[in-house]
Order: C-alpha cells, then structure tokens, then sequence
C-alpha cells in the first residue's frame, strides 16, 4: 500500500486588489468526467493546480496574500481561467492584514473526506489575538462540486492559530492521514517546529528545534510498510546557535501520544523531499533534494558520494519489504555529472531544489522531476531548468551509475519563451492530469520571467511540442506589471 502526498513552501512577491464576495469560485462549466483526480477542487474530472502567492497585495494591504487556483479542463490547464482566493473571499477565515502572507505554503488532500481535494493554506505573518503578532495561521478550503466551498458546511475552516508571537504556524504544510483513523491529519512547520493537526484529537509538537530561519520540509510516505502513512520532514541550520541538520522520519503507534521517530540520517540538509516507489517494488523511497553535508559530525557522506554534491544531488533512500527496520539501506545518489543527466554540475545549479514524483510512462514505477532553478543557459545566469528522471527496475540510476532523462528549459525547441538570465525557471515543479488523457502532465514555475512578473509554463505528456505558458497577463490578474513572481510555489498531485 502506498501514500503519498506533496507540499511546497515558498515566498513570491506580487501586488494585487483584494477578491471580493462577488468572486466567481468555479470555471466556465465543463462536462464532468467520469473519475475524479486528487487534485479535483471542483469536482469536474479534471486536475487543477493551486499557485501560492503571499507577498501580494490585497485590498491595499501589502503582502496579505492569495492563492490563484488554475483550472484543469479538456484543453489543459488554464485554459478555463483560474480564480483568485484570499482572505476577502466570501467562506475563508480571517480577513487580510498587512504581512499575513496568506498562500506562502500550499497543500492537496480531501481533509473532510467527502472525495473532493480540498486546499490546506498557510498564513505564517497572521497576527492572531490572544497570541500575538506573525503567530500564524492555517486554514482548510473545501473544494466541492461546482467550485470551490464558500458558505455552509462548505465554507473553509481554520486547523490551527499559533500559540505565540513569532510562532508562525503555516510556514510549510503537509496532509494525510498518519495516525490509521480512517481522518486526515495536517502537519504544520513553524517557527523551529512542527506540529500535528489530528483529524481526531489534540494538537501535539512532532519535533522542536532550532531550524535556522527555514520553513522545515515535510513530505508523506509510507516508509515503514505497515499500510498507514508517515511523515518525513528535514530541517537544518548553522550556527544557530550551534549547527545541525536533519532528515527525520515519524510515524504513528497505538501506545505513544504523538508521532514517534523511527529513522533519521544526521548532517544532511536539503531543499526538498519527495516519495515515490522509483524501483516499482511496491515500498515508498525518499528522495532527498539539493542534498549536501552541513558540518562535519563524524557521518559519511550523508547524501552519498561527496563528488555528487557539487551544484546540487538527489539521494534516494530506499524502502522494501522489511519496513522500518531496514529503510534506507539501499540508496542512490546522482547530479548533473552523471551519465545521462542534462547538463553538468556546477556550483549554484541547485539541482534538485524542488522534485515532484510522476509515473510517466506507466511501467508502474515512479518517475522523477527536478528543478534547477540556478542552472544557466549559455551565458545567461540562473535562467533554470528542469529534469525527467526515468526510472528503471534498480530505480533512478542503474547497475553501471548511469540514468536517462529529458531535459526542460527555455531555450529547447518547442517551449515557449527565451532563456533570461534570472528567470529560475524550475524554482518549482509539479504533476497532474491537467487534461484528463491519462498521462500525466507537469507545470514548472519561472518566478523571475518578466521581470520577477513570473509565470508557469505546462507541458502536456512531459513534451515540449504543444507547450505553452499560463502567466499574470494571460491570466487576467490585477497590477501584473509589478513583480508578482508568480510561480514560485505551486501544489497538484
């Protein structure tokens, strides 16, 4: 049994006008297929991918936030709009402040159990009363048939306020239902902190510790094979006031309150984490993005062999039958320097600062995107890219560490745009059948396009033919001459 899901924090910058209560929550009306998709909001059949952007303006409050979701349809995504949602939208709790950053982290699960995703958002600049200023805040925003929930048993609802000043709950999300009570549950990083939300039960700190200014990484999976979902999270920081770094995984047990550690690998910071089954043996893997060592603790090579560090390396720990006991003990790593990956690994490519799991081919084993979001084109600095992993029966690198992959940037033929120093194409990368063909499709954010305008670029079945670009301007959002770096946080699964 394999669960999984994906979150991603981030900030962008934007100025916007407020939504209002007159705002349309639903496209154009579309016929319905016939199986919904996980990141269904409307309940149409159809993907729909959910772009976080805090620093926005609304309703003349600077960085209040929203979140755009983009609608799926017969055509691709975008191509029936997309709708804007804040905290002046009609059904969302609270109202928008200066500095809330409402949207700066995203995530897709069905929390209410209707069959429906709902959004799981994160405001960590919530001043909230009682606690105090920036203490945060994260809300659930049903989707529903039609659209998504406003008012009603539809209307969203807050999972969690901070308990203090400076808490900031919201910073990172994630969803999924880790204790095997049939509830989701949301996981929520803060301020040196993760929390968990029970969908049955009360809140309870997973791990408390100095986290270096950062959002800590969180992600699902079921790495200990027991049928119910755990939760990975990394987290590291120098100096502050010691250094440490850490990739952790939890899980639930009948006897413990909480979550409980059962594996961990120490000196390793990343910037991203994703699970897939890349070896299709039935076991979730952990892949470990922007992988490298943090200080010198006495552990060897972390992320795996220390060469593979250089401009970023993807470390896959890999799961099998044994479950816990055993997890990790076969792992791989690879960067831009091994055989049949685009491009060569060079410092400040950040390859594999943002990862999202797909089966593209559909040989029932898990294939891999990353972004390099630093990766310059020709002479053009930190334009980015992104690449598809292929997986093979050993997983992403075979017998001979080598790997086949397809590589994405604005300068490869049939993908719209030019390649711009700054652009940072890749910064975020995610998956979904935004068409309903049945093969999956991938969105890849380029937040410093137009001049930090920004923009997401979908390519239909990972090809570049057909390609095309979704940004602020096609999309009919307000103020799209400032710098929106839209793109820069997105979530579909």
């Amino acid at each position: 049994m394999r669960i999984r899901t994906h979150a991603l924090a981030a900030a962008t910058a934007a100025t916007v006008v407020a939504a209002t209560a007159a705002l349309t929550l639903a496209p154009p009306a579309t016929a319905a297929a016939p199986t919904p998709t996980t990141s269904d909001f409307n309940a149409d059949g159809y993907t729909d991918l959910a772009v976080g952007v805090p620093d926005a303006t609304v309703g003349g409050r600077s960085r209040a936030g929203y979140v755009n979701v983009v609608w799926g349809g017969p055509k691709g995504l975008g191509t029936l709009g997309s709708t804007r949602v804040s905290q002046a939208s009609t059904g969302v709790p609270g109202t928008p402040e200066a500095g809330d950053r409402f949207g700066a982290a995203v995530a897709v699960a069905d929390v209410d159990g209707d069959g429906v995703a709902d959004l799981v958002i994160g405001a960590p600049g919530e001043d909230v009363t009682g606690s105090g200023k920036d203490a945060g805040t994260v809300a659930v925003l049903r989707g529903a048939k039609g659209g998504l929930g406003t008012t009603g048993n539809t209307a969203g609802r807050t999972v969690a306020n901070g308990p203090a000043a400076s808490a900031a709950y919201g910073k990172s999300v994630t969803a999924a239902d880790l204790t095997g009570d049939g509830k989701t549950d949301v996981v929520i990083g803060a301020t040196d902190k993760v929390v968990l939300a029970p969908g049955g039960g009360s809140r309870s700190t997973v791990v408390s510790a100095p986290m270096g200014g950062r959002a800590p990484v969180l992600t699902t999976g079921d790495f200990d094979n027991d049928g119910t979902a755990d939760l990975a999270l990394a987290y590291w920081t120098v100096n502050q006031p010691y250094t440490q770094s850490h990739v952790r995984l939890w899980r639930s047990e009948p006897s413990e309150p909480g979550l409980v550690n059962f594996w961990n690998t120490d000196n390793a910071g990343v910037s991203a984490l994703a699970s897939g089954d890349f070896d299709g043996d039935g076991h979730d893997d952990l892949a470990l993005g922007e992988c490298r060592e943090i200080a010198d603790e006495n552990i060897d090579d972390p992320c795996g062999p220390e060469e593979y560090a250089k401009g970023g390396g993807i470390h896959i720990h890999y799961g099998d039958a044994a479950g816990g006991a055993n997890f990790g003990t076969r792992s791989q790593t690879l960067n831009q320097d091994t055989v049949g990956v685009y491009g060569r690994a060079e410092d400040g490519d950040r390859f594999g600062a943002s990862l999202a799991v797909l089966d593209w081919n559909g040989d029932g084993r898990d294939d891999l995107i990353a972004g390099a979001p630093g990766e310059a084109i020709g002479t053009r600095a930190g334009a980015g890219a992104a690449t598809l992993l292929l997986s093979r029966a050993g997983g992403l690198v075979d017998q001979y560490g080598e790997a086949v992959s397809v590589a994405y940037n604005q300068g490869s033929p049939g993908i719209p745009g030019a390649a711009e120093a700054g652009d940072a194409f890749g910064t975020a990368v995610a998956t979904g059948d935004y068409d309903h063909d049945g093969t999956p499709d991938a969105a890849i954010g380029a937040p410093g396009e137009n001049a930090n305008r920004g923009g997401v670029w979908l390519l239909p079945a990972l090809k570049s033919k057909g390609s095309y670009a979704v940004t602020p301007v096609s999309l009919g959002l307000p103020s799209s001459s400032t710098a929106l770096s839209y793109g820069k946080t997105l979530s579909s699964h």
